[in-house]
């Protein structure tokens, strides 16, 4: 066995470092050598910002557990978890946040949840490739039916399945009220009446609107699927007009949302660029919540 799975760094010392990659995507690194592997294999099946989730949460594993990923076992997976939900960690000190510059605190249990689903997904790599025996993230803590349900058991963590957060028909009309472009009217009735997600609508591209039939062509999905979604004509009354007002001239991108302004002036909008948009358009409607996804999850319950 190689010295692959050295931590190669002290567990405190560990942080996410985001390179420019040679492909699309950055190249993220968290310094444990194998899961920088796992992260490198990650990277060319799913989006970056997965592969950024990810990298955090293998992160947080890392540095409360302390050993490379061959000497952990379960008794360090369920130790993590309590430490989790509790912010403390005996022999570790504290866990949340991992930077130290504020006070430990619990994390949610979904939160748990997500991370242990990295980590089993990370284990179960390393167990693909011979690194690792067996994944030591248990599937669930044995009950006195295990013998005649050996594959059930209780769940590592429980939680609550809470119900999506919404919008009223009141609070859509006040931020669209409250935005200033075209261009961000548009974006807004994409994930309202067409249930897009925010990288949806970032990376459609002109050839993907198809008006006539007033549907939008999504290329690159979640989990890469491709999706054609019919979509009111408001959004594509929008879309005509910040199109002929407002896109700059001459811009070389076929991305459909690009920034109006300053330096980057013609180049496809950021992701960070539309929260600024929805944040600064949420404030001025007065509202106190609004986000890209709390839009989508609007249009996806009103649908039912």
């Amino acid at each position: 066995m190689c010295d692959e799975g050295g931590l190669g760094v002290g567990a405190g010392d560990l942080r996410v470092a985001r390179s420019a990659g040679p492909g699309d995507g950055p190249d993220v690194r968290v310094g444990v050598p194998l899961a920088d592997v796992y992260l490198e294999f990650l990277g060319g099946r799913c989006r970056p910002n997965t592969v950024l989730a990810a990298a955090y949460d293998l992160k947080v594993f890392f540095t409360v557990v302390g050993k490379p990923p061959q000497e952990v076992g379960a008794a360090d997976v369920l130790a993590f978890v309590t430490a989790q939900r509790t912010g403390r960690a005996e022999g570790h000190g504290a866990l949340q946040p991992v930077d130290g510059r504020r006070e430990a605190a619990g994390v949610s249990a979904a939160t748990v949840r997500r991370r242990l689903s990295i980590v089993s997904g990370f284990f179960a790599f390393l167990q693909a490739r011979g690194d690792v025996a067996a994944n030591p993230v248990p599937r669930g803590l044995p009950t006195r039916r295990g013998r005649s349900r050996p594959r059930q058991g209780v769940p590592l963590v429980r939680a609550t399945r809470q119900l999506p957060r919404i919008l009223s028909p009141g609070e859509v009309d006040a931020l669209a009220a409250a935005l200033r472009t075209h261009r961000d009217r548009a974006m807004v009735a994409a994930m309202v009446l067409g249930g897009l997600r925010r990288c949806e609508v970032l990376g459609l591209r002109l050839e993907d609107l198809h008006a006539a039939e007033r549907r939008v062509f999504v290329a690159e999905g979640k989990a890469g699927r491709q999706r054609l979604i019919p979509i009111s004509g408001r959004f594509f009354a929008a879309v005509a007009a910040y199109l002929e007002a407002e896109r700059p001239p001459g811009t070389r991108s076929d991305r459909v949302f690009v920034v109006l302004k300053g330096p980057r002036r013609g180049l496809p909008l950021s992701a960070k660029g539309m929260d600024e948009v929805l944040a600064a358009a949420r404030r001025r409607a007065g509202l106190a919540h609004a986000t890209c996804h709390e839009l989508r999850h609007t249009c996806l319950t009103r649908l039912r």
